[in-house]
């Protein structure tokens, strides 16, 4: 089976960077896999000392804070991202990762008992939420107010409502909470560490309260629908992935590839840069576009397919160089522990319903997830 065609492919071939207007910006979309990790480790050409413009759409009207340690370069962002590493790292810890089975086993048998699931919202949704209390640990109890935001904290899909307050309002609570009576969860890590020998802001942590919240959402949400409606179309990739530990190791790296959540993030140049032929100006930015990168057919073989088996996989659906993703352990978590019970129940998969996801710009339309997927499983 194919994934989605790549929107990218031709402009590709053509020139290495696409000429795209986000928000009446124009702004060069870097396309190819060297250029783009190049780019990744040259900081000082390609900033991420940005407030609110390293997301594309940027988000000055959807937050208040800068987002940490994403919107920072070294070393100030080596820096913060060690303050909450720790958090991140535990994605890696038996306990946690026996929770991790524990919940997903849970939502599979309960998908099973019933004719019909709404992946989106009902299932994706949920364990994204309820696997974040255990990185933060936090009392699962929690989960359920993160899944009353939707699918997106700032602007959910399916109102189109504005969220950013709810957010903050959220984050503002519990770093008060936490200041008053701290424990070891995130919020109160955050009220007790020092940066540069001083305590860290109310701004600051609410930076990093932003985006741990913002950033590794949709994302995952995107990848688990993606994956099962991929299984639902090719039930003979169960028995391919029943058959070793490893190749659900390496399918989970090439559905990252070919799913690419994220299509691509921003970076600004300080100084008027010559980008592949294109001239940016002072404080104008720059696309890394991942999605066109992990389909770059130099390096990925017939990248229009999914190969289950394919090795090298070198894709940057989690970034690349300094800014590669913090939650990337915890997302492979989730799908290789949600692949490994579908092995193990061995299910099978059906689609009733699909609404896609898409992405429309003017120069480009991609499909990334669903935003609807109602499905049995049995």
């Amino acid at each position: 089976m194919k994934q989605p065609s790549d929107p990218f492919q031709k402009a590709r071939k053509e020139s290495p960077v696409l000429p795209c207007e986000f928000q009446g910006e124009k702004v060069p979309m870097i396309l190819r896999h060297a250029d783009l990790r190049t780019a990744c480790k040259d900081w000082q050409t390609y900033s991420s000392d940005a407030p609110f413009r390293v997301p594309i759409p940027s988000e000055e009207e959807l937050r208040r804070m800068r987002q940490l340690p994403i919107e920072t370069d070294p070393p100030e962002h080596t820096e913060y991202r060690k303050l909450v590493e720790p958090f991140f790292k535990r994605a890696k810890d038996p306990e946690l990762i026996a929770r991790v089975e524990t919940l997903i086993e849970s939502f599979l048998d309960e998908a099973k008992e019933q004719e019909s699931i709404e992946v989106v919202r009902d299932f994706a949704l949920p364990i994204q939420s309820h696997a974040l209390t255990y990185l933060l640990d936090v009392s699962e109890s929690e989960a359920e107010t993160w899944i009353g935001w939707g699918i997106h904290v700032f602007k959910d899909g399916e109102d189109g409502e504005q969220k950013g307050n709810v957010l903050e309002q959220y984050l503002e609570s519990q770093f008060d909470r936490a200041e008053q009576d701290p424990g070891d969860d995130f919020f109160s890590a955050l009220t007790k560490a020092t940066y540069q020998g001083r305590p860290l802001t109310r701004e600051e942590m609410m930076g990093f309260g932003n985006l741990t919240f913002a950033g590794g959402r949709d994302t995952v949400i995107h990848s688990i629908s993606s994956i099962l409606a991929y299984l639902a179309g090719n039930p003979e990739a169960v028995e391919y992935l029943k058959e070793s530990p490893k190749h659900i190791v390496t399918a989970s790296e090439e559905f990252f590839r070919a799913v690419t959540p994220l299509t691509h993030i921003g970076r600004v140049c300080p100084v008027s840069s010559d980008v592949h032929g294109f001239e940016v100006k002072p404080k104008g930015r720059v696309s890394l576009c991942w999605a066109s990168a992990n389909n770059d057919e130099t390096v990925f073989d017939s990248p229009e397919e999914i190969r289950l088996d394919r090795k090298p996989n070198p894709h940057v659906a989690f970034g690349f160089g300094a800014h590669l993703c913090l939650g990337a352990a915890h997302a492979r978590l989730i799908v290789r522990t949600l692949l490994e019970k579908i092995c193990d129940k061995n299910l099978s998969i059906e689609i009733l319903e699909a609404v896609e996801h898409v992405e429309t710009e003017p120069e480009y339309t991609r499909s990334v997830g669903y935003d609807s997927l109602l499905v049995s499983v049995s």
